[in-house]
């Protein structure tokens, strides 16, 4: 028999953009309850990215102006980031198989936060706020290293497909 479900605690959303998405994002980076610091680096960030974005070179006409949303640049990278389904292990039997699941509500969202910070962090050679910078900025092509973990879990789970009748084995009705 298990405990009881876990407590989840409310986030409230940042200070700068009043959005829950980046807060988590922000606690997903802080390290050692260093919450201002992390707070600098994904600011810092989203100011380089929306240089970067609204430049020539980042996909708008020479001259042209326009004011860049970063949060909706931000949320469709995540979107090209997050996972539909991924792979549980399940003992059925005396033998573990991997079973494809569809992924569903905030762990989708925990799931592509933490893989481009993971890839954002396995970069070599530039600041946080850089490295961030440019992870987002290969999400949004769909290139980098969290589209590459995302892809990878997809392929696994297409793999085990055949074990996909044994995801609803366990479960009470």
């Amino acid at each position: 028999m298990r405990g009881k479900p876990a407590f989840k605690k409310e986030i409230l959303p940042d200070p700068k953009f009043n959005n829950i998405i980046v807060a988590k994002f922000i606690n997903h980076i802080m390290s050692h309850g260093k919450k201002t610091t992390a707070q600098k680096i994904v600011y810092g960030c989203f100011d380089i990215l929306k240089e970067k974005v609204s430049s020539p070179t980042g996909g708008l006409a020479i001259g042209e102006k326009k004011d860049i949303n970063i949060l909706d640049v931000f949320n469709k990278a995540l979107k090209n980031i997050t996972p539909i389904i991924e792979v549980k292990g399940r003992r059925i039997g005396g033998a573990n198989y991997q079973v494809p699941t569809e992924v569903k509500g905030n762990r989708k969202i925990t799931l592509g936060l933490r893989w481009l910070i993971t890839a954002a962090r396995a970069r070599k050679g530039r600041s946080m706020k850089e490295k961030l910078t440019m992870e987002i900025l290969d999400a949004l092509n769909n290139a980098g290293g969290a589209i590459k973990k995302k892809d990878d879990v997809y392929r696994m789970a297409q793999a085990n497909r055949a074990f996909a009748h044994f995801a609803r084995f366990g479960q009470k009705h």
